[in-house]
């Protein structure tokens, strides 16, 4: 069985290590990295099953230049709406995959943590319910594995969630309580529900490992990376010396835009992503704070 993983950031490296567990998993990314079956791209996509993590915002490009389906079977590791377009991951691969060949991974799964083989659960998402069971026997014992045919409710989950560790960094950076964040997190998962309704999402989906288990988990540590942005934009730092000394993408940057741009043109209520938005472009989160309060 042959298996490869495009891109050895930390999330890639890490699934790279968790399936190797199990079986041989080649990987590869632009930079060579001195891991165990490191290979070119070129071999990498001569794999039958492909694991793709790269980041959202350069996938588009990355296909267009790189990728040519020859039947492979992909599985996306990687969660965000695409700046700009506005465009869903799923929405973007299918322009270059079948979606009978494409499954989505979701759920709470921080790469330092399968890294050192803590336990945790995940959730396949396809339409295609014999590929996300043939991709679920990969994961070792400690990666317990769901299935879904939710694609999209995964995917909002996924991307959204990062705008709400942020807010949820903020509000921590500010020191407000726990009552707060309590309150902020729990009105954030009614938010990324309305949201994700309108595009079709299932209601279950939101209250499971791909939504409020993988919000509890990035919108409280300091893990996330887009929790870290948050703190650091409460203690008033410049969001590109964040960026800098995280070295690291922090997808919620991105989609905050790709979620304002979406809510304008369907007319969808969502305060707590729009403050996001506002205090990325500058605004006070004091400000921000004071006008969450007073929004009735």
């Amino acid at each position: 069985m042959s298996i490869a993983i495009i891109g050895a950031g930390k999330w890639g490296t890490a699934l790279h290590f968790a399936i190797s567990q199990k079986l041989t998993c080649k990987i590869t990314s632009r930079t060579k990295k001195e891991l165990e079956h490191f290979v070119s791209l070129q071999d990498a996509l001569t794999c039958k099953y492909l694991i793709f993590a790269l980041p959202a915002q350069m996938i588009r490009q990355w296909l267009a230049e790189n990728f040519v389906f020859d039947g492979q079977k992909i599985l996306v590791a990687a969660k965000g709406i695409e700046q700009g377009s506005g465009a869903f991951l799923n929405e973007i691969y299918s322009q270059y995959v079948p979606s009978s060949h494409l499954a989505f991974l979701s759920g709470p799964s921080f790469a330092t943590e399968v890294m050192q083989s803590l336990p945790t659960c995940v959730v396949i998402n396809s339409h295609n319910e014999t590929l996300s069971k043939e991709l679920s026997a990969f994961f070792p014992n400690f990666m317990k594995t769901y299935t879904s045919t939710d694609v999209i409710g995964a995917e909002i989950c996924g991307a959204y969630k990062n705008v709400l560790a942020i807010a949820s960094g903020i509000c921590d950076g500010l020191e407000l309580g726990n009552n707060a964040r309590a309150s902020l997190i729990s009105r954030g998962l009614v938010e990324m529900q309305r949201f994700g309704l309108i595009f079709g999402a299932k209601e279950d989906t939101f209250l499971g490992l791909s939504g409020a288990g993988d919000l509890f988990l990035t919108a409280s540590s300091t893990l996330s990376r887009n929790y870290r942005v948050g703190l650091g934009l409460a203690k008033g730092e410049e969001l590109s010396q964040i960026l800098q000394r995280l070295g690291e993408v922090a997808e919620g940057v991105f989609t905050s835009e790709a979620i304002k741009q979406l809510s304008l043109k369907h007319k969808i209520y969502t305060p707590i992503a729009h403050e996001v938005h506002e205090i990325l472009q500058g605004k006070s989160p004091k400000q921000s704070l004071y006008d969450l309060l007073a929004d009735r």
